[in-house]
């Protein structure tokens, strides 16, 4: 598995990081005081509760494995995982865009365009649960936006891509967000934009857009645009990933393409989606599950939700066999 440095290169090609290391005595730490041991504990447990999650990365072993769509992959094991989840994401938003469950229906069906809007607002932000009811959360605490009020979010359940970590956040990006659609005149001339705007560029400039909202993390934010598409709430087309350096998607895509220059990843990530013949915005959950070794993620999509045809396409472009079942 390739290495970064902190200069972004692998940290072999870089002149800087690959230098050779000191001693073994150079690089020993002085031993501290108890005092100095206790005062770097306290800071620690100070800081230890900021959300911050650890998850260490299984991965299968090198089994000479190659292909130059996914050069940061060694294993055949893991290529297989990625078509599935691949398969799974493409599927997923098939579903959203011809059967959408649960509240995406209601969002969808909604006969107020800002209501329908808003109603998706809070899926992705709050973020759909695992299990039987993944809207269950959302559906207690949701208030119409005609109500100008916010949803009451103290013990409210959040899902694993939400936006937030909880729901202090989540009132304060909420706020954030209305007061943003109360300057633009509402929710969906806040996202439209200016009219003359294509598909693509009015993605991107929703997406830098609710990126200056605190609380709006990319997985929320992402999905939340892709959604809006999928729904027909929204006129936005994704043309990039829009990787950044800490959410699951993006530290995966680092793995999967084997470099964190975010213009070489794009490329790449342009690539596989066209080898595998699914929307790019596929990618996404896919990469964000892949991370997660088997822990899917489903966000709100059906059991039946998993394209097949598209995990063969992904199979195949990555150079292995898919099982059946």
């Amino acid at each position: 598995m390739p290495t970064f440095c902190r200069h972004n290169r692998f940290i072999q090609n870089c002149p800087i990081c690959r230098e050779a290391e000191p001693p073994a005595s150079a690089r020993r730490a002085p031993r501290r005081s108890s005092s100095s041991s206790s005062g770097t504990a306290s800071r620690s447990s100070r800081t230890g509760g900021a959300g911050v999650k650890v998850r260490r990365v299984a991965r299968a072993g090198d089994d000479g494995y190659r292909n130059e769509l996914v050069p940061g992959l060694r294993a055949s094991q893991d290529a297989h995982r990625l078509a599935d989840e691949i398969g799974f994401s493409a599927g997923r938003l098939a579903e959203l865009a011809a059967a959408p469950p649960g509240l995406y229906a209601e969002a969808a069906a909604e006969p107020d365009r800002e209501e329908g809007l808003w109603l998706a607002v809070l899926i992705a932000l709050l973020g759909p649960l695992d299990g039987d009811d993944p809207f269950a959360a959302i559906r207690a605490a949701r208030v119409p936006w005609s109500s100008g009020e916010l949803p009451a979010l103290d013990g409210v359940a959040l899902g694993p891509r939400a936006g937030v970590r909880n729901a202090a956040e989540a009132q304060r990006a909420l706020t954030a967000y209305r007061a943003w659609a109360a300057r633009a005149g509402g929710q969906e001339v806040a996202l439209r934009g200016d009219a003359g705007w294509t598909p693509e560029r009015r993605f991107e400039r929703a997406y830098e857009r609710l990126g200056s909202l605190r609380g709006f993390a990319r997985p929320a934010r992402y999905d939340l645009l892709v959604t809006l598409d999928r729904l027909g709430l929204a006129e936005v087309t994704a043309t990039a990933l829009h990787a950044d350096d800490s959410d699951d998607a993006s530290l995966s895509a680092r793995r999967v393409f084997g470099i964190a220059d975010r213009f070489l990843l794009e490329r790449r990530a342009g690539d596989l989606a066209e080898a595998c013949d699914v929307p790019l915005e596929a990618l996404d959950l896919a990469l964000a599950n892949f991370e997660r070794d088997g822990e899917r993620v489903t966000q709100g999509a059906s059991a039946e939700a998993g394209d097949a045809d598209a995990a063969e396409r992904a199979a195949a472009a990555l150079g292995v066999e898919r099982a059946e079942g």
